[in-house]
């Protein structure tokens, strides 16, 4: 049995942050039905290529990125803006534990979906609701998408290289980081929300916004400003609180070393060869170091041209200071480490006997991940899941209707 085995959640999400909030959920054992438009499906069945492929190497029409974020899940095709659509809905929000919802605020008023309609007649459910910016506010009526969120959050004010180097200037991060990050906080306040219901009995609102989060993730950097009053800038691939924490270039390639407090920079310049480095007064604290970064970043990266990367890398992971190569996807999943934590899971789906999919990085002793059922074809449980609420002349009548699928 999953941690989440015998909870019911209702996902009628599309794109990313309310998805990736239901395959955790999912993944965790909990049962999940994928609320998607007959014909069309999740907005993401269509972000192709690169397409699945299957067993034959031809490309499907199920697009890689609705894999990456709908697996463990039960898909069913229903019209909600149909009078019929929003009963059957309704029928299961009854029946269960959690609702996610990305849609504009309010919209799920007008269909009698919304969560003061939905709580009367289930005071349990715990409803979910995603958006770029929250059901206040001035621009809560606006869409909001990851990119934007990033711009307007300070992300990207704090990513990328200075104004005065090659490349230099604002840059996103090379992920959805806003729609993951709030996928994940999204998780985190309905398992919240259900424990809190083991002790009221009753289910809870939760307007989760992608700003919010974004706001929330600035961490270390926001709490730079708010200390000091300063605008942090951009550092590039370097760390604005630790140096040496940055990409050097060896004779070959890039690669990372990670210098985490004083002890190990005394233990780097003691492998590399400079040991004498930590005795001079410039360099000795990470305080010193951030000071005087120009020249200690150049005294290293002058050095670290005499070798190759997986030499340097070797030597200084003997003297147990982070340090690491910079790899491609290719590079990542061929991880002898990646591989051994089954971080890469093969799922049999409909079109294609093993479809390689990503795994869940939770590991848990009792109640460990499973892997089910891969990403849903559209519509491939409509009649399982809707047979204990429909007859079978009803269910006949609306799919022949387009109702559902």
């Amino acid at each position: 049995m999953g941690a989440l085995e015998g909870f019911r959640v209702l996902d009628l999400s599309r794109v990313l942050a309310g998805p990736w909030c239901g395959q955790v959920l999912a993944d965790l054992g909990a049962e999940v039905i994928k609320v998607e438009r007959p014909k069309h499906g999740d907005d993401t069945r269509a972000w192709g290529p690169p397409w699945m492929k299957d067993d034959e190497g031809r490309d499907t029409h199920e697009a890689a990125y609705y894999q990456s974020t709908n697996r463990n899940k039960l898909s069913v095709a229903i019209d909600i803006s149909t009078p019929e659509g929003q009963e059957i809905v309704r029928a299961l929000a009854l029946e269960s534990d959690v609702l996610i919802e990305n849609y504009k605020s309010g919209s799920l008023k007008k269909y009698g979906l919304d969560y003061e309609t939905l709580s009367k007649l289930n005071p349990k459910l715990v409803y979910c609701s995603i958006t770029g910016f929250g059901q206040t506010g001035p621009r809560a009526q606006e869409p909001g998408y990851d990119f934007i969120i990033q711009g307007m959050g300070g992300l990207m004010s704090v990513t990328g290289e200075k104004d005065d180097l090659p490349g230099g200037g604002p840059q996103k991060l090379g992920i959805a980081f806003s729609d993951i990050a709030t996928g994940l906080y999204s998780t985190i306040a309905i398992q919240a929300a259900l424990l809190n219901r083991n002790i009221t009995g009753l289910g809870q609102y939760i307007d989760m916004a992608l700003l919010d989060v974004q706001i929330a993730t600035l961490a270390n950097q926001g709490m730079n400003y708010l200390a000091s009053g300063k605008v942090p800038g951009r550092y590039g691939n370097a760390h604005a609180n630790i140096v040496p924490y940055q990409v050097f270039k060896a004779s070959d390639r890039d690669f990372i070393i990670a210098c985490g407090n004083d002890t190990q920079f005394i233990q780097l310049c003691q492998a590399i060869g400079l040991p004498e480095l930590p005795n001079d007064p410039k360099f000795t604290r990470n305080a010193d170091r951030i000071k005087y970064r120009e020249e200690i970043i150049h005294l290293l990266s002058t050095h670290f041209l005499t070798k190759t990367a997986d030499e340097w890398v070797g030597i200084i992971q003997a003297a147990k200071v982070p340090v690491g190569c910079i790899n491609n996807l290719e590079q990542a999943f061929e991880e002898p480490q990646v591989i051994e934590r089954k971080m890469l899971v093969d799922m049999s789906h409909p079109q294609r006997e093993h479809l390689k999919v990503i795994g869940s990085p939770i590991k848990m002793s009792r109640t460990p991940v499973e892997y089910k059922n891969a990403p849903p074809m559209l519509g491939q449980h409509t009649e399982e899941i809707l047979s204990n609420i429909l007859s079978r002349e009803r269910f006949s009548e609306l799919k022949s209707k387009g109702i559902i699928g």
